[in-house]
């Protein structure tokens, strides 16, 4: 079979450890045969990691997109609000993309981007993994083989975790709404695209309610220091004490946070980042501005509601979900593969286990790159996660925070309809 080769623009988290990793662990199926990177060091390991030769590695996007078309996709994961330029020009140029979400926190740019895949015939596939996971696909399954009956109501929970919230949505690259995305987009635009699939209907209306409650300066113990480093008289109290978090904690391991403290994963150069860099600072002394806690509610055309609690105060980092029917209810948690169906008219509970690996996604990062391999090598125009299924799940993410800050309930065709008039 064919071998997909790919270029990788951004080596940051997520593209150099995950998408483009899988090039490493299945190179019959995917090549990296290119790299655009600003930060040298980054640029120069997955050069190095997967024999990329010097001519192709960019510090810009621009430049790389430039030159003739060099393969068969492009892998475009850099930061939020930096996704339109390179992937419409990829398409422009060619390529099928591969996109990490969210696409973008513009409205009207999702429309475009969306638009644009359709008008030059390319696979636009975004980065919404939990399709691809067994969970999630089971009890699709499950719904249709109409083993709840009619669809009722959803109640749906994204346990962020403490950990994850502190690493990415205080320290990290997602803290500030105004520099990427909204953290309700950001976070759980994956959660709005499984619950639009599960319902099978478009979403008509939109409210939520949620704020920044406990990761702000006021809530900082007496006498802790700008950086953890610092001397901080809480280190053995703290949760999130930076060198404890990165080189102790276990999720924070198996996650890879420690690659975006620092490219050299050594201990003393991981300390000397924590000093001065992002993922030192005490969690109430950062410039974030993204929620910790917040809810949203939804209608669709077929008479579902949903309600999805996104919360950072959990202990893991896990998906629940609730789903009522008129002939039973189904109740799950994703990161231990758990299904219970109860069925109302005989009074009977299955519970069903599946495997879910401890990483990447409960497995579903892997299954998403098998199947974008697979789409690219049958020419398919059939793309479980493409473009024209994702850009309402983040309409609704975007409706959703327009909703909080306004405290208005939002009618999702008018709001579709702004973005495509703008």
């Amino acid at each position: 079979m064919k071998v997909i080769t790919a270029v990788l623009i951004g080596a940051g988290l997520r593209g150099g450890w995950v998408y483009a990793a899988y090039a490493q662990s299945h190179p019959e199926d995917l090549k990296i045969v290119a790299v655009a990177e600003p930060d040298e060091e980054r640029r120069n390991l997955i050069a190095e990691v997967h024999g990329i030769p010097e001519e192709r590695c960019y510090q810009d996007y621009r430049e790389l997109l430039e030159e003739e078309k060099m393969a068969d996709c492009a892998l475009v994961c850099t930061q939020d609000t930096m996704h339109f330029e390179p992937v419409t020009k990829a398409l422009e140029k060619g390529y099928h993309v591969l996109c990490e979400k969210p696409m973008s926190p513009d409205a009207s740019e999702i429309v475009t981007m969306g638009n644009m895949a359709e008008k030059y015939g390319r696979i636009l596939m975004i980065c919404h993994v939990l399709r691809y996971s067994s969970f999630f696909s089971r009890i699709k399954n499950l719904i249709e083989e109409d083993r709840l009956g009619r669809l009722i109501s959803i109640q749906h929970i994204e346990e962020v975790g403490y950990w994850h919230h502190a690493h990415s949505f205080v320290r990290g690259n997602w803290r500030r709404s105004d520099e990427t995305s909204p953290m309700i987009l950001q976070k759980c635009c994956h959660d709005m695209d499984i619950l639009l699939w599960l319902a099978g209907s478009s979403c008509t209306k939109v409210s939520s309610f949620g704020d920044l409650t406990y990761f702000k300066e006021e809530n900082a113990p007496e006498g802790a220091p700008a950086y953890c480093l610092d001397g901080c008289p809480h280190r053995d109290q703290c949760a999130f004490y930076a060198p404890k978090f990165y080189f102790e904690h276990p999720k924070a391991e198996a996650d890879g946070f420690i690659h975006a403290v620092s490219a050299d994963t050594d201990r003393k150069a991981v300390l000397e980042a924590l000093k001065t860099g992002p993922y030192g600072r005490c969690v109430f002394h950062c410039d974030n501005n993204v929620v910790d806690h917040q809810v949203v509610n939804l209608e669709f055309e077929n008479h579902v509601t949903v309600n999805m609690t996104m919360s950072a105060f959990t202990e893991n980092c896990a998906r629940r979900i609730h789903i009522m029917g008129t002939k039973g209810e189904l109740r799950g948690n994703m990161e231990l593969g758990e299904i219970e169906l109860s069925d109302f008219s005989t009074g009977e509970k299955e519970i069903i286990r599946l495997y879910t690996p401890p990483t990447g996604h409960s497995g579903s990062d892997t299954n998403m790159m098998k199947d974008f391999v697979r789409y690219l090598r049958e020419d398919s125009v059939q793309v479980r996660s493409g473009a024209s299924v994702s850009v309402e799940s983040h309409l609704i993410a975007l409706a959703a925070e327009r909703s909080r800050v306004t405290g208005e309930t939002v009618d999702l065709r008018e709001f579709r309809k702004e973005a495509e008039e703008r």
